[in-house]
């Protein structure tokens, strides 16, 4: 069974240690930006988001449990008027990956929201991203847009 705890602030730094790289890497890649420019930009994504740490109001940082296992994290935010959750960050750890943790994730996170009354929950995933489009896809999550960039 999945759960959600809190991240504590002790756990913080190896979250944002594996953030900060792979929101790097994708930034690199699908914005063509060099890495070194990538990198500064998913620091400052998680001092701006997180100027007090795990427990920064506003923002809710997860651990994904498994019998008391940290399997991954998601990071969403809930919108002001309390109806949608933005998620800006979901990860299954490498080594839990294809285990299907991600779909009985996004399931369990989609009826604790209920519950909590939110009526939706929106992301972005990016194009290259196959995997993670499969896992939203077969959660019942479809494209509502596309986003479009030019490098100049």
């Amino acid at each position: 069974m999945i759960s959600f705890r809190p991240m504590q602030e002790n756990e913080f730094s190896l979250y944002t240690e594996y953030f900060i790289a792979d929101y790097a890497r994708e930034i690199s890649e699908n914005y063509g930006l060099p890495l070194a420019d990538s990198l500064e930009q998913a620091k400052k994504t998680i001092e701006t988001s997180f100027p007090q740490g795990a427990q920064t109001e506003g923002e809710a940082l997860l651990c994904i449990v498994k019998v008391r296992k940290i399997i991954g994290y998601i990071w969403y935010r809930p919108d002001p008027t309390g109806t949608s959750v933005y998620i800006y960050d979901f990860h299954i750890l490498p080594d839990q990956q294809g285990q299907g943790y991600g779909k009985q994730a996004l399931k369990t996170l989609e009826e604790n929201l209920s519950q909590q009354g939110f009526k939706q929950i929106k992301l972005r995933v990016a194009a290259d991203n196959i995997r993670a489009q499969h896992v939203y896809e077969a959660n019942g999550f479809r494209v509502t847009g596309l986003n479009m960039n030019k490098t100049i």
